[in-house]
């Protein structure tokens, strides 16, 4: 019974962590999240609540899986990664609203309405 109570109890903490991950991100769903590396190289990015996103940095589409690991969000690319970028890509992650701008990593990021 211990053992059953226990199990229960660790998919519950489990669960309330993912949940906690797709909490910081929620405000991103719907909008789009615009990413400027320090040489200038702007990305859209669509975050979408079932782990997907999609997104275009110049005339280069993007798409793949993200995932909430501690204090990072981390990208894996299906598509081909932008040049110079590892695959998977992870960054700081915070909670944010629209029409904010922060830094996370070497990259400044802004928070737009909707899809531009």
């Amino acid at each position: 019974m211990r053992i059953l109570l226990g199990a229960v109890a660790a998919l519950a903490l489990s669960a309330t962590a993912a949940f906690a991950g797709d909490e910081v991100m929620a405000s991103r769903f719907g909008n789009t999240t615009i990413t400027s590396d320090g040489s200038g190289m702007t990305s859209k990015i669509y975050y979408e609540a079932d782990h997907s996103f999609t997104g275009v940095q110049g005339e280069q589409q993007l798409a793949g899986t993200w995932e909430v690991k501690g204090s990072q969000v981390c990208l894996t690319f299906s598509s081909e990664a932008p040049p110079g970028y590892p695959n998977p890509i992870c960054t700081p992650v915070s909670n944010h609203a629209v029409g904010e701008t922060w830094q996370a990593g070497p990259f400044t990021v802004q928070l737009v309405a909707g899809h531009q």
